[in-house]
């Protein structure tokens, strides 16, 4: 991995107050889990590539996720399942060259820790050695239990992933809320303790019932980030482009647009197209 990455970084620093910039230190697995013990809210969106890197970590993101999301909001398809380990590398690098102080966490795409843990445990290194991630996420959990632990023996750090799981979706019969019942909470708080356990530093929880999100954030030691799990969690993240208004699909429940870029941009898109169309672009002044 790249020596690029200092614990202490100005060009990408986050912003202080009044709108100065501000050097923070590099946000390491282990911060991580102290921000839970401090009680500190734990911000977290996706990023994709450089520039939104960049201006996420400048606002103090404290976690970037190059998330398999990437297959439906930036790839084009109809769900996560298409995405491969190569896509998550080819974008975890371009995150990775903004020289955030977040943490940079790449998913592990589908199939790419299923089948053995010893290929879960190659395509996690690669995410370090090849990609320049911090950490990697992986969804499941009795069954990835073993998986994780040997990532966590070989130094790789491991965000687990429980609820609604997106590369299930077709068990599930589409994305809808888990662990209503009884039975599946009890499942699912065993599993989150089976996660700590294993050595997971943080735990995603998507998709299930806001008083369940709160008890699994009582009964373990690790930070969960929630992701329409209710405002008990540790901390929260959403896909920048559902939050930026870039996603033009479904928006699901707990998602709130803070920007409305797309429509900003089919605005300026279309100006740009009306100034040629009317030969009023380039101006003299534009010209060489």
């Amino acid at each position: 991995m790249s020596d690029e990455r200092k614990d202490v970084r100005a060009p990408g620093a986050a912003m202080g107050p009044g709108g100065t910039s501000a050097a923070r230190p590099r946000l390491t697995a282990p911060r991580i889990v102290d921000m839970k013990r401090r009680g500190e809210p734990i911000v977290v969106v996706t990023a994709y590539d450089f520039p939104t890197a960049r201006i996420a970590d400048e606002a103090g993101v404290e976690i970037l996720l190059v998330g398999d999301s990437l297959g439906t909001v930036v790839l084009g398809y109809e769900n996560t399942l298409p995405v491969t380990v190569e896509d998550i590398l080819h974008h975890t690098r371009a995150v990775v060259r903004a020289k955030p102080s977040a943490l940079v966490v790449a998913d592990m795409p589908f199939m790419s820790y299923q089948v053995s843990d010893e290929q879960a445990i190659l395509n996690a290194g690669r995410m370090i050695q090849e990609g320049g991630a911090d950490a990697v996420k992986l969804e499941g959990g009795e069954r990835v239990a073993p998986a994780i632990r040997r990532m966590v023996e070989a130094g790789i750090p491991v965000m687990g992933h429980l609820g609604l799981t997106p590369q299930s979706v077709l068990a599930f019969g589409g994305y809808k809320v888990q662990a209503r019942g009884e039975a599946d909470q009890e499942r699912l708080l065993r599993e989150a303790a089976l996660l700590e356990k294993s050595g997971c530093f943080s735990l995603v929880l998507e998709g299930i019932p806001a008083r369940l999100g709160g008890l699994v954030t009582r009964a373990i030691g690790i930070p969960t980030i929630g992701i329409g799990a209710g405002a008990q969690c540790d901390g929260q993240v959403l896909v920048s482009h559902d939050l930026l208004g870039l996603y033009l699909g479904h928006q699901p429940k707990f998602v709130r647009r803070y920007a409305a870029l797309g429509e900003a941009m089919r605005e300026a898109f279309g100006r740009f197209t009306a100034d040629v169309k009317g030969r009023r672009f380039p101006s003299d002044a534009e010209s060489y």
